[in-house]
């Protein structure tokens, strides 16, 4: 998936790399629950299949928005991290998610959770994003 897009619109331009059904769900998926292998993405409740897995991922460390690297604890395996391009998409999800609380038939506990990121505005969402840089860079 390319981000060459047909205008120069940084909407069009960021919605032709994350506006399919699972991309950020991914990247909810490492900031919020802290996975980081790909047979942990499997299991989120959504049900993604295996090769839509395989090419957002690939898709997403080929934008600069993932880093995959190698698991020292296991040769089989890969780990994703965020990079700094994916922790500015925090701010989408907190708002996507108090959006969706508001407004959609959401689970309680999870709405509960990005209800309390809104409402600590921006210190709220640096804190966390400082928390994801220590987690994901290091």
């Amino acid at each position: 998936m390319s981000t060459k897009g047909r205008s120069g619109c940084p909407i069009s331009l960021s919605l032709e790399l994350l506006g399919d059904r699972w991309t950020l769900l991914i990247i909810r998926d490492l900031a919020f629950a802290g996975k980081r292998h790909f047979r942990e993405f499997l299991q989120s409740d959504e049900g993604i299949s295996s090769r839509t897995l395989a090419e957002r991922l690939q898709t997403l460390v080929d934008e600069g928005i993932l880093t995959r690297s190698d698991d020292p604890t296991h040769a089989l395996k890969a780990i994703y991290r965020l990079t700094e391009a994916g922790i500015d998409l925090l701010p989408v999800l907190a708002t996507l998610g108090a959006w969706g609380s508001k407004h959609r038939n959401a689970d309680d506990d999870l709405s509960r959770i990005a209800d309390e990121l809104a409402a600590g505005g921006q210190p709220a969402l640096e804190r966390m994003k400082e928390r994801l840089r220590t987690e994901h860079l290091g």
